[in-house]
C-alpha cells in the first residue's frame, strides 16, 4: 500500500488515480497515524514552501513523516513536496523544511518567465531505480517558481534547464523527489510511478524475510 499525504496542499486524486492506473494500491492519508499502515509514501504539494510547512506542522505530520523517512521505507516528494524535503526554503523569507536532504530552495533568477510551466526534458545525471527504463531527454510537466540547490551534487539524479540548470530528480537512500508532476507526465511519468511502486513492493518482500 502506498500512502499519499493529505495536508491540504496537493493534487491528491490525480496521484492516486495514476498509481492505480499502473497497478498499485494507493490510499489518501488524512491522519499522521495512517503512516503506520503504509509501505511507501508520496508527499505531493502545490503552493508556497512556508504554507506547506505550516500545514504539516499544524496537522502534526512533520515528525511522523521524518520518522517514516528514517525507517527506510520508500518516500517520494512531488513538486513542492520535493522542495520541502530540503533544509531551507527562501520563498517569502527563510523557512525550515523537513531537512531530509541537505540544501536550499531558491527562486529562479531574473529573466525567465515565472512560474516555469510546461514540458521540459530531463538530463539523466546518474543511474537511479526511480528512472529505470526512462530514456535521457524524456519530457515531463513542470509548474514551479523555485528550485532546489542540493548541498551534495551526488543527490542530483536528473537535471533540467530553464535558463539555469536545476535539479529535476533528487534522491538519497530511500528519500527521493521529483520537481515535475509525474501524474501529469504520461507516459514517462507513469513509468516513474511504476518504478516507485515496484520499489515499494520489493522493499516489503525484503523486510518480510
Amino acid at each position: 500500500m502506498i500512502g499519499i499525504v493529505d495536508y491540504g496542499r496537493g493534487n491528491l486524486r490525480s496521484v492516486e488515480k495514476a498509481l492505480e492506473k499502473v497497478g498499485f494500491e494507493a490510499r489518501i492519508l488524512t491522519s499522521p497515524e495512517d503512516l503506520k499502515v503504509v509501505n511507501g509514501l508520496i508527499l505531493p504539494g502545490v503552493g508556497a514552501f512556508a504554507d506547506a510547512m505550516e500545514a504539516l506542522n499544524r496537522g502534526g505530520w512533520t515528525q511522523p513523516i521524518i520518522e517514516f523517512a528514517r525507517s527506510g521505507r520508500p518516500f517520494l516528494g512531488i513538486c513542492l513536496g520535493m522542495q520541502i524535503l530540503f533544509e531551507v526554503g527562501e520563498e517569502h523569507g527563510e523557512h525550515a523544511g523537513l531537512g531530509l536532504l541537505a540544501g536550499r530552495v531558491v527562486k529562479f533568477p531574473p529573466g525567465a518567465k515565472i512560474p516555469h510551466m510546461g514540458w521540459n526534458s530531463l538530463r539523466l545525471e546518474q543511474p537511479s531505480r526511480l528512472l529505470e527504463g526512462i530514456p535521457n531527454e524524456s519530457y515531463f510537466y513542470f509548474v514551479h517558481s523555485y528550485f532546489a540547490q542540493p548541498s551534495e551534487t551526488r543527490d542530483i539524479i536528473a537535471s533540467s534547464d530553464y535558463g539555469v540548470v536545476f535539479p529535476a530528480v533528487v534522491g538519497k537512500d530511500n528519500v527521493w523527489g521529483a520537481q515535475f508532476h509525474p501524474e501529469k507526465s504520461s507516459p514517462w511519468g507513469l513509468e516513474l510511478l511504476t518504478n516507485f511502486g515496484k520499489w515499494v513492493n520489493d522493499n516489503v518482500a525484503l523486510s518480510s524475510h
